[in-house]
């Protein structure tokens, strides 16, 4: 197994986190990264923030939570270009499906998708929806064409879901995205 301290260490991660009540996971996701030592930057999609609020990542992140393209502070210097920029490795989780698909068509209609339209960063995505939505094939065709492009798709797992079905869709843990990512840096 590949130790996270030793890839991640020093990394600049952009973990963005979209609208799902997967969200809540991706604080442990952030204190985990941060105790294998990288750097994250959260920047967050406006229904992530109906779940999650961005004092909870500032404070675990130690670093400025990105919410819009229209801060005018962070776009005054073309904030997104520089993000996008500093990152060594986008990360989305939650990913849903609407996310999926936005990203999938190339739209950058919103701070996440604009930063992966702009980076030159591998992306790594950690789906989470409903089973059904997961296995519709139009998730299925989206998913397809973001791993052909090479986006590196970590789950979902099998197990219990928020709505109390259970199925595929349900996100994977943050140690399971954490030993993925070091995987991939190393």
């Amino acid at each position: 197994m590949v130790e996270a301290s030793s890839t991640l260490r020093g990394k600049h991660l952009l973990l963005c986190v979209c609208g799902g009540i997967a969200a809540y996971k991706a604080a442990e996701l952030v204190r985990r990264l941060r105790d294998a030592g990288a750097e994250v930057t959260v920047a967050m999609t406006e229904n992530a923030q109906r779940f999650v609020g961005t004092p909870t990542f500032q404070a675990l992140s130690g670093r400025p939570v990105r919410t819009s393209l229209w801060d005018a502070a962070a776009e005054a210097a073309m904030g997104h270009i520089e993000l996008a920029r500093w990152a060594d490795r986008i990360v989305i989780a939650p990913a849903t499906a609407n996310t999926l698909a936005r990203l999938a068509h190339g739209f950058a209609d919103d701070l996440v998708t604009t930063l992966c339209l702009a980076t030159t960063a591998p992306i790594t995505i950690a789906p989470a929806m409903n089973h059904r939505m997961w296995l519709h094939p139009a998730t299925q065709a989206n998913i397809a064409t973001l791993r052909s492009r090479g986006v590196d798709v970590v789950g979902p797992n099998d197990g219990p879901l928020a709505e109390g079905e259970t199925g595929p869709g349900r996100m994977s843990e943050p140690h399971e995205i954490v030993s993925a990512l070091a995987k991939a840096f190393a």
